[in-house]
C-alpha cells in the first residue's frame, strides 16, 4: 500500500507540472488555432530568470520569483507581436513555421546568453525538506506543486468566467472572425493570452527547477512536447482536458515505471504511445469536440 501512495504523490506531482503547462498550449489554441512550440522555451526562460534574479538582485526568493514570473509574462507578449502576429492573416502552415523557428532561436540564444553548462537552480531551503509518514516520503515543494496548479487553475477560470476579458476571449474561441466585427479589441485580447499562458510556463519552470534542480538550456524541450501531448489528451483548446491530460500523463509515466522499473530508459516514450492511442481512438482528445478547420 505505501508503495502505491508514494508514486501517487510523486504522479501527483508531475502530473500538476504537466498540467500547468499545458494550459498554456490550450489557451492559446483555443483562441488562434496555433501551436506555440516556444512554449517549452517559455517554461525555461522563467527558471533561468529567477536563477540570476537571485544572483544578481537583493530580493528575497518568493519577490524574485514573482518578478521572473512577470517578465516571462511580458516576454510572451513580445514574442506574438513579433513572431506571430504578422502572419495572423497568412496560412496556417507559415504560423507553425515561425513558431518552431522562435522555438529553435530561443533554445539556441540562451545556449549563447546562458551558457551550455548545467546549472544549480536555487531551491529555498524549505522546499527541499522531505516529510515523512510511515513508510511514505515526499518533499514539501511535491505538495506545493499540485496546491499551486489548483489556485493558478481557479484564478484562471474565475477570469474566464466571469471578467470582461474573459468573455472576450470564449467569444474569439467560439468564432474569432465575429468577435473581431462586434468591437472586441483583439490585439489586446490576444496578448493577455499570452502574457498569461507565458506566466503560467514560468511557474511551471520554477515549480520544475524547485523539484529537479538542474537548469540547461533545452530543458524545455522535453517537457514543453509532454506538456503538447497532454493538451492533445485531454482535448486541446480544453482547460479542463488540459489538466486532466496533463494528470493522466503523470501518473502514467511514474507508475509504468515503479511497476516496471527496467523500462525507466523508456519513460519518455509513453507519452508518445499515448498520443498515438489517443489519436487513433478519439483524435478530438478526451474532452476535446470535433471543430472545422481552416486553411
Amino acid at each position: 500500500m505505501s508503495f502505491f501512495i508514494q508514486h501517487l504523490i510523486n504522479g501527483l506531482s508531475l502530473g500538476s507540472l504537466y498540467a500547468l503547462i499545458a494550459i498554456g498550449y490550450t489557451m492559446v489554441y483555443g483562441i488562434l488555432r496555433l501551436i506555440n512550440f516556444a512554449h517549452g522555451d517559455v517554461f525555461m526562460l522563467g527558471a533561468y530568470l529567477v536563477f540570476y534574479g537571485m544572483i544578481f538582485t537583493p530580493f528575497p526568493w518568493w519577490a524574485v520569483m514573482i518578478l521572473a514570473a512577470a517578465l516571462t509574462g511580458l516576454f510572451g507578449i513580445v514574442l506574438e507581436r513579433l513572431a506571430y502576429a504578422p502572419l495572423r492573416n497568412a496560412p496556417r502552415i507559415n504560423v507553425l513555421i515561425s513558431a518552431i523557428g522562435a522555438s529553435f532561436l530561443m533554445e539556441n540564444l540562451a545556449i549563447l546568453i546562458f551558457g551550455g553548462r548545467p546549472r544549480a537552480f536555487p531551491v529555498p531551503a524549505f522546499m527541499e525538506h522531505i516529510v515523512r509518514i510511515g513508510r511514505v516520503s515526499f518533499s514539501v515543494v511535491q505538495v506545493i506543486i499540485p496546491v499551486a496548479t489548483l489556485l493558478l487553475l481557479l484564478g484562471l477560470t474565475y477570469i474566464i468566467r466571469t471578467t470582461k476579458t474573459g468573455m472576450a476571449m470564449r467569444a474569439l474561441s467560439t468564432d474569432y472572425e465575429t468577435a473581431s466585427l462586434m468591437g472586441i479589441n483583439i490585439n489586446r485580447v490576444i496578448s493577455f493570452t499570452f502574457f498569461i499562458g507565458s506566466v503560467l510556463a514560468a511557474v511551471g519552470g520554477i515549480l520544475y527547477g524547485c523539484r529537479y534542480p538542474q537548469l540547461i538550456p533545452m530543458m524545455g524541450v522535453m517537457p514543453g512536447i509532454k506538456c503538447f501531448i497532454a493538451a492533445v489528451v485531454g482535448g486541446i483548446g480544453n482547460l479542463t482536458g488540459a489538466v486532466i491530460g496533463g494528470l493522466l500523463l503523470g501518473f502514467s509515466e511514474i507508475m509504468i515505471v515503479g511497476l516496471l522499473p527496467t523500462l525507466n530508459d523508456y519513460r519518455d516514450g509513453f507519452a508518445f504511445v499515448i498520443l498515438i492511442l489517443i489519436l487513433l481512438f478519439k483524435p478530438t482528445g478526451l474532452f476535446g469536440s470535433a471543430t472545422k478547420e481552416k486553411v
